[in-house]
């Protein structure tokens, strides 16, 4: 490889010599002295390139002497700074670019991420929407169907061609369907004091479970009824019958009793749902009354004054 020159761009005069681009011509010739014994090649007889350096430093020198070629190489040396400043001017901006770029292409990656997940949400929703609907239709059918299938089987048809309705179904059964509640001033029936007595006193509608009567004696402090005075021993009693006939038998004649001074209801505090269901049978006097075969009923036990349920009572 031949040696580099004194032109050569990359070997600087000034940094061979080690000194600035103000050096004056007598700091030169002080520097190439200096430098020159270091590398000289009879003090460096084992380095080989000691010639190469002391020829570098002559070069160097006698450059820098020479006004006019050391002009030209500031000059030269003034753009090559330039050249550099710019350069790296345009690498911070080429960093700066890339940067930016890296930083819009990461924000666009979240927001594409942020849209893809907005855009699987909506379409889960949509399907569970979608899956809604079908599943509402499908159930508004299914209860269409049976609708449709309950009127279907409450018609049925006949030879002569009349189409007969099938019977409504029963309520559920009560608790408290056969018990009444009984209200009285025990100075009306002072013999009516126990639970025992009212049994008795009672048994004339129908048969009654002594062990269950639940009976309270309370004194009366607001809300006379009337005839009753402050202080007097009131009564209410829970009588449970035995048979739905006798409870309605009861009840049935509440207005007479409250006459003589016993209110009479129905425990529950209203009309037993089966009453309803069996009006509507004609079992009690209802629309269904006209029926070609009557329920059976027991006869009337001796000694009473009601027969059993519901022969021998009125119509509501």
């Amino acid at each position: 490889m031949p040696p580099k020159t004194s032109e050569d761009p990359e070997q600087n005069p000034y940094d061979l010599l080690e000194i600035s681009q103000e050096a004056t011509e007598a700091e030169i010739r002080t520097a190439y002295r200096t430098r020159s014994l270091k590398v000289h090649p009879d003090r460096n007889r084992n380095d080989p390139n000691a010639a190469q350096k002391f020829h570098a430093l002559t070069t160097a020198s006698t450059l820098l002497l020479d006004p006019l070629r050391r002009l030209a190489l500031d000059a030269q040396l003034r753009l090559q700074a330039a050249k550099k400043q710019r350069f790296a001017s345009y690498d911070n901006k080429r960093k700066a670019m890339v940067s930016e770029l890296e930083e819009r292409e990461k924000e666009f990656k979240g927001r594409m991420a942020k849209e893809q997940k907005r855009t699987a949400r909506e379409s889960e929703n949509m399907r569970i929407c979608e899956e809604g609907r079908r599943m509402r239709e499908q159930r508004e059918k299914e209860l269409e169907l049976q609708e449709l299938e309950r009127q279907c089987a409450r018609m049925k048809p006949e030879s002569n061609g009349i189409v007969e309705e099938e019977p409504l179904a029963p309520p559920p059964l009560g608790d408290l369907d056969t018990t009444i509640r009984i209200k009285y001033a025990l100075s009306s029936y002072p013999a009516l004091s126990t639970a025992s007595a009212l049994t008795a006193h009672l048994r004339q509608y129908g048969e009654i479970d002594e062990g269950m009567v639940v009976m309270l004696q309370k004194a009366n402090k607001s809300k006379k009824p009337k005839g009753v005075v402050d202080g007097e021993m009131i009564v209410t009693a829970l009588v449970p019958f035995n048979q739905l006939g006798a409870a309605f038998a009861v009840v049935s004649n509440a207005e007479s009793l409250k006459e003589r001074g016993m209110d009479v209801a129905w425990a529950g505090g209203s009309k037993p749902p089966i009453l309803g269901w069996l009006h509507e049978r004609g079992e009690l006097g209802g629309p269904a009354a006209n029926r070609a075969e009557p329920l059976p009923t027991k006869p009337t036990p001796e000694g009473t004054t009601f027969g059993s349920f519901p022969s021998s009572f009125v119509s509501i």
